[in-house]
Order: C-alpha cells, then sequence, then structure tokens
C-alpha cells in the first residue's frame, strides 16, 4: 500500500516576497525550534520619533516586494484600518496614532498622507541595520536610556575576539 503523504509538500512564506516549496520529510529533518524561529526580526522603537516611520516600511513592503500596487490591497496590511477606517477587532491605535488629528477622519487623512513621498533611504538602512542588528531605534536620547535600563552598548562592536594590547618596548627603560 503505498503512502498517500509521500509527495505532499509544504508551502513555507519566506518574507513578503518569496514562497519555498519543501517536502515534508525535509521540513522535519532541518528545521529546528518553532516554526517560525529565527523567521522574524524584532527591535525596540522610540514611538515618538519613530513608531510611523516603521509602520510605513512595513506596510509598504508588499508594494515593494510587487505582490500588490498599494498597501490597501494588502490583505494582512493595518492600513486598511489606520488609512480608511475599515474594523479590524485585533487592532487597538496606538496613542502616536490618535494624536494624528482629533477625529477619526482627520487621523485618516494624515495617515494616508505618510504615505504619499517615498520613504528614506537613510530611515530605511537605519530601519534595516536595527532589525538585522537586534539594536533599538530611535533619537540619541532614547538609545542613551535603553544602555542604562539594560546595561549594554548598542553600537555594534567588532566581530571576533578582542585583540591584545601590544606591549611597547621602551628604550630608556
Amino acid at each position: 500500500m503505498r503512502n498517500r503523504g509521500a509527495n505532499a509538500a509544504v508551502i513555507l512564506v519566506d518574507g513578503p516576497s518569496s514562497i519555498v516549496k519543501i517536502s515534508p520529510s525535509k521540513l522535519l529533518n532541518t528545521l529546528t525550534g518553532t516554526l517560525w524561529d529565527g523567521r522574524y526580526k524584532s527591535s525596540l522603537v522610540q514611538a515618538e520619533d519613530y513608531l510611523l516611520l516603521c509602520q510605513r516600511y512595513i506596510e509598504l513592503n508588499p508594494v515593494h516586494a510587487g505582490m500588490v500596487d498599494d498597501p490597501a490591497h494588502y490583505r494582512w496590511s493595518s492600513y486598511r484600518a489606520n488609512g480608511l477606517g475599515q474594523n479590524d477587532p485585533l487592532l487597538s491605535p496606538h496613542d502616536v496614532y490618535l494624536q494624528l488629528g482629533q477625529e477619526a477622519a482627520a487621523r485618516r487623512e494624515a495617515y494616508r498622507a505618510l504615505f504619499r513621498p517615498k520613504l528614506d533611504s537613510d530611515a530605511i538602512g537605519d530601519i534595516r541595520l536595527a532589525l538585522d542588528q537586534g539594536q533599538p531605534l530611535g533619537n540619541a536620547r532614547f538609545i542613551d536610556s535603553i544602555e542604562r535600563a539594560t546595561g549594554m552598548r548598542r553600537e555594534p562592536r567588532a566581530r571576533g575576539r578582542p585583540r591584545k594590547a601590544v606591549k611597547s618596548d621602551d628604550a630608556d627603560g
């Protein structure tokens, strides 16, 4: 009797732009940890200066990946709730979003206006660097407060073991 599951395949979405097809046996033999282990990255974000920038970055990812032509067309985007007022019981507005306007219509208009200009390449680089290195994203005062609270420095260090100090020969001694 033939095993019906032998030809089965598992489809994994690897980021917003690619789909990977893998056999179940290979999946079981190659994965460690949870299914999503290592797939998602996070970074502590200073809300006042960077939250809306990060939301733009995230909600524009499907557009940049060519999956949709507008962030409102991506099924799992919060853009429809924040920019168009579509009810989503899974979302609760952040205080930074609420400060975009007194009335709901004004907030939605202000949110949509954030998406008109192109994202600055320096800002994209800052977000990606923070995510890749697991570093907080914010201004100098925010970074200092995080360093003090955690006792850890933010700036990336050189890879590997620190070099030994070289003793200099003193001709006089």
